[in-house]
């Protein structure tokens, strides 16, 4: 057995779509077909019974997990005899470009949001906390965007911590993927029961720094992380693919970065998404991100076809 695989096994339950769907029928839920078929909507390719399947048994280990850990919060504020702040848990989601992350993080927030424990469940991406497009042309980043130097880890640092630490109010800046830039406008965070940041480079830590020095980073703040897996081949066909559809919505859009991409021939947007998987988001996955997934809680594992697998749960 290849080292890899015996790690994995050690590491983690493994679970089929089949057995990890049994997992739901143990207590009851409160989501209706109605709720589904708005889930659905949020993006094409996500079928019901991928939801039902995947995604509700997932919502209910989580709202178990919350729940235990909003008891220890009141058992340990007892004991100490003060009252402590309101403090969110911090789910994180990583992976790949193109592998359905954000998706992922959609799904979750409007199921979570049904459980009466945890009611106001808020999503940030970091998309928002790469540097401007300028700051990024002046460091000569512009295509390692995506990169760990191309984010200001300072600031995201700052703000998980900050809402970690029961800040009222908290404020993150936004990022359009039609001017492919950061934007003027922030969101503000107001103490939710659950945060679910959602990007590339939540499963960093200092052992992927060039610079071994200790300092916080955005795991640190982090109470249960998910990586969505798939093969690169699937990535590279899938980011392949949506490129091509980008080219008559996103792309066809006057004040898209890439508004010169829409009139390409198939063949020729086919070659440059090759090309731009090749030299930028395969060798960031393979360098950056993919080195982390053994760190997340639990691990989804996509097919050809974009549907679950496999569910690893760390045991």
């Amino acid at each position: 057995m290849p080292l890899q695989d015996t790690i994995r096994q050690a590491l983690y339950l493994s679970f089929s779509r089949d057995s990890w769907s049994e997992l739901r029928n143990a207590v009851p839920l409160t989501l209706t077909e109605a709720d589904l078929a708005e889930l659905r909507g949020i993006n094409e390719k996500i079928s019901l019974p991928e939801v039902t399947d995947i995604y509700l048994p997932l919502s209910r280990l989580l709202n178990l997990i919350v729940k235990a850990k909003q008891q220890r919060r009141l058992v340990l504020n007892q004991f100490l005899g003060q009252q402590a702040a309101k403090t969110p848990y911090i789910i994180s989601i990583a992976g790949s470009v193109a592998v359905g992350k954000s998706t992922t993080a959609r799904i979750l927030q409007a199921l979570l949001s049904h459980w009466s424990e945890h009611p106001k469940v808020d999503l940030i991406t970091t998309d928002g906390f790469l540097y401007p497009l300028d700051e990024l042309k002046r460091r000569g980043l512009l295509q390692r965007k995506g990169f760990p130097e191309s984010y200001d880890m300072k600031q995201l640092v700052e703000f998980v911590s900050a809402v970690k630490s029961g800040v009222e109010e908290v404020h993150a800046p936004l990022y359009s993927h039609i001017t492919y830039d950061r934007l003027p406008q922030t969101i503000s965070v107001r103490q939710p029961d659950i945060l679910i940041l959602e990007g590339l480079n939540v499963l960093q830590t200092e052992l992927d720094s060039p610079v071994c020095i200790r300092r916080p980073f955005v795991s640190d703040f982090v109470d249960f992380s998910i990586y969505v897996d798939a093969e690169e081949k699937w990535l590279k066909t899938w980011y392949v693919d949506r490129f091509l559809q980008f080219r008559s919505s996103a792309f066809a859009d006057p004040r898209s970065y890439f508004h010169h991409f829409a009139h390409l021939q198939d063949q020729e947007a086919v070659k440059m998404a090759s090309h731009v998987w090749d030299t930028i988001n395969g060798p960031n996955l393979r360098h950056n991100i993919l080195p982390t997934r053994e760190r997340a809680n639990l691990i989804l594992k996509k097919g050809k076809d974009h549907a679950m697998e496999q569910v690893l749960l760390h045991k």
